[in-house]
């Protein structure tokens, strides 16, 4: 996003000024629509927060041609026909001359500039003056003007709500891919007590699938259901068929918790009498296979309707199945469909193949999950990643040793990557078998060829301890702890712990203790029976760790990802709140930051996420349990459920606060500029700029809607640079590019001069 000088610019004057003796009003050439519907909620509707502006999946092929089958269908529907009169109807000529010169001349100006203008004829201007220059900018196809004199037209103590005027700015909006505007008009909608026309929720949805941005997907499943529940529409099947395929097009892990959303849609499809095509079928049952517990008779049901409509079992339902046979151990069902897989082509797809070896390991035959291994490099030419871990964990749980080191050489020489799923399972059979030489080569390759992990420098750990090696146990520690990628989690702390009291370094054993104490782990119960006598012994009140309590680190982290976008639940009577910790599976940044931030939190994780202690298999998505603790940052930061800034942030910038902001709500581009990202009010947003300018950085703000981006450009990103780098989880990782959406989200946004005093 670049950023412009601010250029503060003269107010336009206006052609024959108002005379002072002017005191009749116009008779309103203008006929407001009054169309009420007469459609009541079935149910109470809880309104969804408008969603983060992260990236998602990319728009697949397939969901493209779905969305241009909507967007011919919502060409068809059409909203309440706003009917304005001709500009030669007003019936004093000055007003005319206003009124053209507006249509004319606003177009051509920022949104600063435009508000300037606007604010020039608030004591002659009325609401059918403003409704004439808005569709007038809709019909030469300045929406954005048109949105922006909407949004002024509101702010007037004239304006009354016009239905059919907002449901045409919202159409125009959502055509134009302008989802957060044509959302932001069809809250307004709702707000009012009106029900939006089916014109509007149609596009809106459309709108959202069509956005590459992270959380659209879950706005259009809301406007879609709203669609139905609340406005009592019947959705035209090309948006069924729409939202139903961007619901599958990400991988299973990301998709399979739109279940429920799927079998509403295929539901619906059923109970209205539309078509259920064979992509719906397959779909489904793609989306249950991927389920933790798997219901059979579910997929049967789906299997037999299938087949009832005509359709045959494709390569992808087969697929499908076959994957639940890998995961329920079903060898007879898994032949049988391998065998009409076969029957398709003659050389299957690698997962179908990566699965028949799932299978047979599940049932306890190794050499025939190694027999298919071969059977696929012979038939496909080679073996894939997800082939080579799959054997790779296969052979280490049979602790086959030499096959497992003549797999993962063949691995290596390959090229492929990632290599730690497989050195974690060949580092775990070493440590299991007492291989503890073949142990060491094996994590020296690792740390050589593959990302730092917690987990493979966990098992090493294991191996130290267990040898006794505890002085090279505690350097190994020392760098998990000190590298924020790799850190330490309580498996590995209970570690060192056992190894300080074997040798009797109790010194060091209550360091430990005390370190775990601070991070809330949970310690062994037969490690704090030894713990309890040694404590008792100097008569020291053994603090366990039981009541939590927010550290220094842990209240900084929560403020500086508040500033970048966290979201804050609460309770009724705001006593109880729940932090939700939400990143993006498609950026490496946030993958590294999630880990951390995994860690750094997993004693106020809900039960549901905490699982296991292996922060490298951390969800994208996980909260906290409801604590009171969180009181404080939900009154500061999320007042009212929407997001705030508070007036005394400045207080609390810290340089560790900027890094976590940074990290998770912020860019810097190839330039070496730094962008930061935050919603709320101008006032807070002056508070920030001017806390940076005592810290001797200047910056730039633009404004898009409710979202503003801080600037700190050329060497002022430099310093920035110097103050958060000491933080930064890991260097490489950040600065990240901004994406092509946040540079048209960016070109977009109005320059802000926080130092004016216009009325914006």
């Amino acid at each position: 996003m670049g950023f412009t000088q601010t250029l503060t610019l003269p107010i336009f004057s206006t052609p024959n000024p108002i005379p002072h003796s002017t005191t009749s009003s116009m008779r309103s050439s203008f006929r407001s629509l009054t169309l009420f519907l007469s459609h009541h909620l079935p149910r109470p509707f809880l309104f969804s927060p408008r969603p983060r502006q992260f990236r998602r999946l990319a728009v697949t092929a397939a969901e493209q041609e779905a969305l241009r089958s909507a967007e011919s269908e919502s060409r068809r529907l059409r909203g309440p026909e706003v009917e304005v009169g001709e500009l030669s109807a007003m019936p004093e000529e000055w007003r005319r001359a206003r009124v053209a010169w507006l249509c004319k001349e606003l177009p051509a100006h920022k949104a600063g500039m435009l508000v300037k203008i606007l604010n020039a004829q608030k004591k002659w201007m009325t609401q059918e003056d403003a409704t004439y220059v808005i569709v007038h900018c809709l019909r030469i196809r300045e929406n954005e003007t048109a949105f922006k004199v909407y949004k002024w037209m509101m702010q007037r103590n004239w304006y009354r709500f016009d239905f059919a005027l907002a449901t045409k700015l919202a159409d125009y909006m959502g055509k134009e891919r302008k989802f957060s505007k044509c959302r932001e008009v069809f809250d307004d909608i709702i707000n009012q007590g009106r029900v939006p026309s089916e014109s509007t929720f149609h596009i809106l949805v459309v709108a959202y699938l069509s956005a590459p941005v992270q959380g659209c997907l879950d706005e259009a499943c809301g406007i879609y259901n709203r669609m139905i529940q609340l406005g009592g529409y019947q959705p035209r099947l090309s948006l069924h068929n729409s939202l139903f395929k961007a619901l599958v097009s990400n991988q299973g892990n990301l998709s399979k918790h739109y279940l429920k959303q799927a079998e509403y849609i295929y539901h619906h499809l059923v109970t209205t009498r539309l078509e259920v095509q064979k992509d719906i079928y397959a779909g489904l049952i793609w989306l249950h296979s991927y389920q933790d517990s798997i219901d059979k008779e579910r997929i049967a049901e789906l299997t037999d309707a299938m087949l009832c409509a005509g359709y045959e079992e494709d390569r992808e339902v087969l697929l499908s199945i076959l994957r639940i046979c890998a995961r329920e151990g079903e060898v007879e069902e898994a032949e049988k469909t391998w065998v009409k897989l076969l029957m398709f082509e003659s050389d299957p797809p690698a997962l179908a193949f990566v699965y028949k070896m799932e299978v047979y390991s599940k049932v306890g035959m190794p050499m025939k999950s190694l027999e298919i291994f071969r059977e696929m490099q012979s038939k496909l030419g080679k073996a894939d990643v997800a082939a080579y871990n799959k054997i790779m964990e296969i052979l280490c749980k049979a602790q086959e040793s030499e096959l497992a080191e003549s797999i993962m050489a063949d691995f290596v020489k390959s090229g492929l990557k990632p290599l730690t799923p497989s050195y974690v399972y060949l580092l775990s059979m070493y440590y299991n078998l007492e291989l503890y030489d073949k142990l060491e080569e094996a994590f020296t390759q690792c740390v050589e060829k593959c990302r730092s992990n917690c987990t493979i420098y966990s098992i090493y750990l294991d191996y130290l301890v267990k040898t006794g090696n505890i002085d090279k146990a505690e350097d190994i520690f020392n760098r998990m702890n000190s590298d924020t990628i790799i850190g330490v989690n309580a498996r590995s702390c209970n570690t060192i712990l056992s190894g300080y009291l074997s040798s009797g370094n109790h010194l060091k054993a209550e360091k430990i203790y005390d370190f775990m104490c601070l991070k809330k782990y949970e310690i062994e119960s037969p490690l704090m029976e030894k713990l309890d006598y040694i404590l008792s012994l100097k008569r020291k009140v053994v603090k366990r760790p039981i009541n939590l309590k927010l550290i220094k680190e842990q209240r900084e982290i929560l403020i500086g990802l508040l500033l970048g976008g966290l979201q804050i639940d609460s309770d009724d009577q705001r006593r109880n709140h729940i932090i939700r910790f939400d990143f993006d599976g498609n950026s490496n940044s946030h993958y590294a930051l999630k880990g951390h931030i995994y860690r750094q939190f997993y004693e106020w994780l809900h039960p549901t996420y905490k699982s296991s202690d292996d922060s490298e298999n951390a969800p994208d998505k996980f909260c906290t349990i409801a604590s009171s603790h969180f009181g404080f940052y939900a009154d500061q930061f999320w007042a009212k459920g929407e997001p705030t800034i508070p007036k005394l942030v400045h207080r609390w910038l810290s340089p560790c606060v900027l890094a976590y902001w940074y990290m998770f709500g912020g860019h810097r581009n190839s330039s070496g500029d730094i962008l930061l990202k935050i919603k709320g009010s101008r006032e807070g947003v002056e508070n920030i700029v001017k806390k940076f300018k005592a810290m001797s950085m200047d910056c730039k703000v633009k404004r898009k809607g409710r979202v503003f981006w801080i600037g700190i450009l050329g060497s002022n990103s430099t310093w920035f640079w110097k103050l958060v780098e000491p933080y930064m989880i890991e260097d490489r990782d950040f600065p990240e590019a901004v994406d092509e959406t946040e540079k048209e989200d960016a070109m977009e946004a109005e320059d802000i001069n926080i130092n004016s005093d216009s009325d914006e």
